[in-house]
């Protein structure tokens, strides 16, 4: 079980943070609210630490590098797979290339599992998961702060890239996906809710269980207590 740092002052550089989740959830927009909030680092109220590197999301930069697009995913089996791998690649790539320092990544090596899972197949899935890339990261992930990011109606909107849900019950069974795939592989994670939708509240949920304050309460699940 994830147990409270005992010091007034908890080491914040302790787990690399994960922001996961459907699609249209927030998810950038609060990696880009959390780097802002590490590079302040003359406001006292936090405790000293150093400013971690931003994985953006690996997706969007393999999809314009190798001429894919998001129709690619529903129409075709095997490119949707293909996708999937060079993901799963690009994130291992992107996280062996941080040095010295802790990360926060928008998205992550679960993601593309999740997508193969959903478009190709559980037998697709199977394999990502099999792989020595995925092992990797898994390792990473198990040591990390997982944040997934739970849909809400009005957030759905179509940027012309990312693939999308058909409706919002397809929205939320994608959520429900999500979870469950990180419930199969034992990864513990906490669920930002969807009413929780100021962004200075949804940064806050984050700093608050990488301090140890609301570590695996409501929302929040950790494997022992599954």
């Amino acid at each position: 079980m994830d147990m409270a740092p005992q010091s007034d002052q908890p080491n914040l550089e302790s787990r690399n943070i994960y922001i996961v989740g459907a699609q249209c959830t927030g998810k950038t927009t609060l990696v880009t609210a959390l780097e802002r909030y590490f590079q302040d680092g003359a406001d006292n109220r936090k405790p000293s630490f150093s400013k971690p590197t931003v994985i953006r999301e690996v997706a969007r930069t393999v999809l314009q590098q190798h001429n894919f697009t998001a129709d690619d995913i529903t129409n075709s089996r095997s490119r949707a797979l293909q996708l999937q791998k060079l993901i799963l690649n690009a994130q291992l790539d992107a996280e062996s290339a941080v040095k010295g320092a802790w990360f926060i990544s928008d998205r992550s090596g679960l993601d593309p599992i999740v997508y193969a899972r959903q478009y190709v197949g559980e037998e697709a899935a199977a394999e990502l998961i099999q792989t020595s890339t995925w092992k990797t990261l898994e390792e990473q992930m198990r040591h990390s702060l997982i944040i997934v990011c739970e849909p809400g109606a009005d957030w759905l909107i179509d940027d012309g890239v990312r693939l999308m849900p058909d409706n919002i019950q397809a929205w939320n069974n994608f959520h429900h996906l999500f979870c469950a795939c990180l419930d199969s592989l034992d990864l513990p994670y906490a669920v930002l809710p969807k009413n929780t939708r100021d962004l200075h509240q949804r940064t806050d949920f984050v700093i608050r269980r990488m301090q140890g304050r609301e570590a695996w309460e409501d929302g929040t699940f950790s494997p022992e207590q599954r």
